[in-house]
């Protein structure tokens, strides 16, 4: 839950008093333009963005508490991976890290025929995808996905979507930021930054019926206009 969050970036005001809750075991999308402050956010909610005001709780505990830290999966924009490491050897490290299992959660996540592979080797899809099992070993109450889904092909797209879905079907509650507006379609509930500021929370079928419009681009932009 936030409360009048802000964060201010040296002469930038990245978030401007941002208040909002997300629902348990729900697929929260935050949706905006590159520069909107999506990346701000979620490094504020993982505890390790600076100098943020407001309330910011997290789990029920205060953002980048050591409680939150154990029950939360991070996966940054830029892959959080070691090129010179084997997709094994990555996963092997950050389990010991989490004190968890690597188990089938290579299968899960489509890597099961290259664990062998040095990360440098693999495609952009695959690197995300390490990336993505990497912060979800230990099975995190909450998981912050920035940007997972970019520069990917449209069939990789849909499989992370319906996996994403899947972990929040057993309980998990995901915020999955993006600059595709499209992809607002797949998620419960949406977050909708532009210049700092969180202009609208609210559904997609509530912003298809407020824009007059089924287009989630146009459908944006009709909401600004409004605001």
């Amino acid at each position: 839950m936030a409360r009048g969050v802000s964060v201010r970036r040296g002469e930038v005001q990245a978030l401007r008093t941002i208040s909002f809750a997300v629902a348990a075991g729900s697929v929260t999308g935050l949706l905006g333009p590159s520069g909107s402050g999506k990346s701000t956010l979620i490094r504020a909610i993982a505890g390790v963005q600076a100098d943020v005001e407001g309330e910011l709780s997290v789990l029920g505990r205060p953002a980048g508490s050591a409680a939150v830290r154990e029950q939360l999966g991070y996966m940054t924009q830029a892959a959080s991976v070691y090129d010179d490491l084997t997709v094994a050897e990555n996963l092997r490290y950050f389990a010991q890290v989490r004190g968890a299992e690597v188990g089938g959660l290579p299968e899960r996540v489509g890597l099961g025929g290259q664990m062998g592979q040095l990360v440098r080797n693999l495609s952009g899809g695959q690197r995300a995808r390490v990336s993505l099992a990497a912060a979800l070993l230990g099975r995190p109450r909450l998981l912050l996905l920035d940007e997972p889904t970019v520069g990917l092909d449209p069939l990789l797209r849909r499989e992370l979507w319906s996996l994403f879905g899947e972990l929040a079907a057993e309980g998990a509650t995901l915020l999955i930021s993006s600059h595709v507006l499209d992809e607002a379609r797949h998620c419960e509930d949406l977050l909708l930054l532009r210049d700092g500021e969180l202009i609208a929370q609210l559904t997609p079928a509530e912003l298809a019926a407020q824009s007059a419009t089924e287009d989630m681009d146009e459908a944006f932009v009709r909401l600004i206009e409004r605001a």
